[in-house]
């Protein structure tokens, strides 16, 4: 799900344009995207929706929108109506002679104008309050509950175990079952984060010291791109991850595979990167069923079957993942990976063994 953008037109000079014609243009541009909703390969497309809980608050987000764009297109109707209204030639009056009078239109436009937003916002409250209540809580009960932690700027997810041999950890990429309810718990390790998945879900604060709960169901299988959207700190933009909707059979494999530890690298050059990897990374980062125990990174135990790295920012390949072993600052700025400076083929080594990890 990737944003495919052409280039942008080139617009002509703005006075060449006549106000009526930007207006006219400016409604038919609402009423074709109220027809033709926003394409879903977008990746934080919040104008479509794919699961349940999306499906509740898209017809809110439409609403609103629709009533704002009326509201301003009104706006600017009347305040360009009371301009052209005054292109009569030089003010009969002056400030020196006008009395000071109390006319009857005047109240009148207040009037109407208190009344009618006042019942527009009255309505607005209403139905966003009916929407926050319908999408508190799933019609069926939750298929599996994780545990998601935000952290700056990447996300831990945690699947627990019916035993504590079956649960895992990964990071930056959660799975789902499609068409089950899954219900997220969220918790925040530094700063305020804010989760967010609008195809599947509405926003909900990550604040530390507190567990917020959320919850999305996605109706057909795919990837579906998230964002932190509370702003985190200098790599707030680049915080980034994907559910990955999977058919239940798919999902019950993936996750008895993430359960295993990493099988042990058959390769002599991987084993040696086994070694190098320890020593240099196992301070900060873990795999399961070796020496490296680290929790300030991710887990890397099954690196090599995520789409991405760096929180969804770069596509996880070979050449991208030996950059980002020694070049982390380049690729990501003031992320807490730092540079690594290594002879080259330690450098070699490692990445061997991180690709080993399936």
């Amino acid at each position: 799900m990737t944003a495919r953008q052409g280039p942008l037109p080139t617009a002509g000079p703005m006075r060449a344009r006549p106000p009526r014609l930007l207006l006219l243009a400016g409604v038919s541009a609402c009423l074709l995207a109220a027809a033709n909703p926003a394409r879903a390969d977008i990746p934080l497309n919040y104008l479509v929706s794919a699961g349940a809980r999306a499906n509740h608050i898209l017809p809110l987000t439409w609403g609103v929108s629709i009533i704002s764009v009326l509201v301003v297109i009104t706006l600017s109707g009347l305040l360009l109506w009371a301009i052209l209204r005054r292109r009569g030639g030089p003010p009969t009056r002056t400030f020196d002679n006008t009395p000071a009078s109390r006319g009857g239109d005047g109240l009148r436009w207040i009037s109407w104008g208190v009344g009618l937003s006042s019942i527009v916002l009255f309505a607005t409250v209403i139905w966003t309050i009916r929407t926050v209540a319908r999408v508190m809580e799933p019609d069926e009960e939750p298929a599996i509950t994780l545990e998601v932690i935000a952290h700056q700027w990447w996300w831990e997810v945690r699947y627990p175990g019916a035993m504590p041999s079956q649960g895992f950890t990964t990071a930056n990429e959660i799975h789902i079952p499609v068409g089950q309810p899954v219900r997220i718990r969220l918790k925040g390790a530094d700063v305020i984060h804010s989760f967010w998945v609008p195809l599947l879900a509405g926003k909900t604060d990550v604040i530390p010291g507190t567990v917020n709960t959320t919850w999305m169901t996605a109706d057909a299988p795919g990837t579906y791109r998230g964002q932190c959207t509370e702003y985190c700190g200098v790599e707030h933009a680049n915080m980034g991850f994907l559910v990955i909707a999977q058919p239940r059979p798919e999902f019950d494999a993936w996750r008895r595979a993430q359960a295993s530890s990493a099988a042990p690298p058959a390769r002599p050059r991987a084993r040696e990167g086994e070694a190098h990897f320890k020593a240099r990374c196992g301070a900060c980062h873990s795999v399961r069923g070796t020496g490296a125990g680290g929790r300030v990174g991710p887990d890397l135990t099954h690196l090599m079957s995520r789409q991405t790295l760096a929180a969804a920012t770069i596509p996880n390949t070979p050449d991208t993942l030996a950059r980002w072993i020694i070049h982390a600052q380049d690729m990501k700025p003031r992320s807490l990976m730092p540079n690594i400076r290594m002879p080259e083929d330690e450098h070699a080594a490692i990445t061997a063994y991180l690709q080993t990890l399936e």
